[in-house]
């Protein structure tokens, strides 16, 4: 099982608390996810996944179930889903998947592309993860460290993605964790693409989050392309700032700054949202009993 910790550019202070999952059987929870394959339309309609055979989907409900029922979640407001691997058993120790949002914030400049300082940008979040550990430990909660990229930030400009990772450690864990984010830029929003691991499956994960790319686009008319410079809204924000979690002029503005990490064998996810739009406390993700694997179309059993 997992701890993840996201760290908030905004000094968002991790909060955890040792509540248990739901009391459902494995199982039973299992058995009551509908797992969509193949041609998918996202929520609104914004975008689609065709998903390969070793990939599903799950609707925002079925997520919510998983994320607050199966890894011990509070509830929250919904995401657009989740795409979950079916070769491994989404409550087991290898378990993990990608959780899908959108943020309506505007079209996104990608001028700035080839004049971001990286290695500047990540000195400040670690001084910005740092200098919230005395209130964390005052609250009672371990101290974390931003190790740095896992995965250096990077813009693909023909398929308008900025991709990069994180690596973290919580002060008395043995093992670091990851998140892998995507943000794939639309003509008027940036749909989000997190996925949540521990640092040992970045292999895996770095090779699978490519296909998520290519199996994700926007509908026509949401494209990038399609943004019409007279009567569109740019964002107040650029690349920098998705990587930020915030743009540095309003800081409020973009939110998914995150720092997730590997600790205590349990699952601790933040993530903040533009406008307070979710939050998400993990508080404990829960040993399955048996290993699962999604059925292809059909419910999981």
């Amino acid at each position: 099982m997992r701890r993840v910790l996201t760290a908030l550019l905004c000094l968002i202070l991790c909060a955890a608390a040792p509540a248990g999952a739901a009391d459902t059987p494995p199982e039973q929870l299992l058995a009551g996810l509908h797992c969509q394959s193949g041609k998918v339309t996202l929520p609104g309609g914004i975008a689609t996944l065709d998903l390969p055979p070793h990939f599903r989907y799950l609707n925002p409900r079925d997520s919510n179930t998983l994320l607050v029922d199966g890894w011990g979640n509070p509830p929250g407001a919904p995401t657009l889903g989740m795409i979950v691997p079916t070769d491994v058993d989404p409550l087991g120790a290898a378990g993990w998947g990608v959780i899908v949002s959108y943020e309506p914030g505007g079209h996104v400049r990608d001028d700035d592309a080839g004049g971001i300082d990286y290695a500047g940008l990540l000195a400040q979040l670690k001084d910005a993860v740092a200098d919230n550990n005395a209130a964390r430990r005052e609250q009672g909660y371990a101290a974390m460290t931003l190790i740095g990229w896992a995965e250096q930030p990077r813009y693909d400009a023909a398929r308008h993605t900025l991709l990069w990772a994180k690596q973290l450690h919580t002060e008395g864990s043995n093992e670091n964790g990851l998140n892998y984010h995507i943000r794939v830029l639309g003509r008027e929003g940036v749909l989000a693409l997190n996925a949540v691991a521990g640092m040992d499956q970045i292999a895996q994960v770095r090779r699978e989050m490519q296909n998520v790319i290519a199996f994700t686009d926007f509908t026509p008319g949401k494209r990038y392309a399609d943004f019409d410079g007279k009567t569109g809204k740019l964002a107040d924000y650029g690349l920098a700032a998705l990587v930020a979690g915030g743009g540095a002029a309003k800081p409020g503005l973009f939110g998914k700054l995150a720092a997730l990490m590997l600790a205590f064998k349990q699952l601790i996810l933040v993530a903040l949202a533009a406008g307070g739009a979710w939050l998400y406390q993990a508080l404990g993700r829960r040993t399955a009993q048996a290993k699962v694997e999604l059925g292809q179309g059909e419910r999981a059993s």
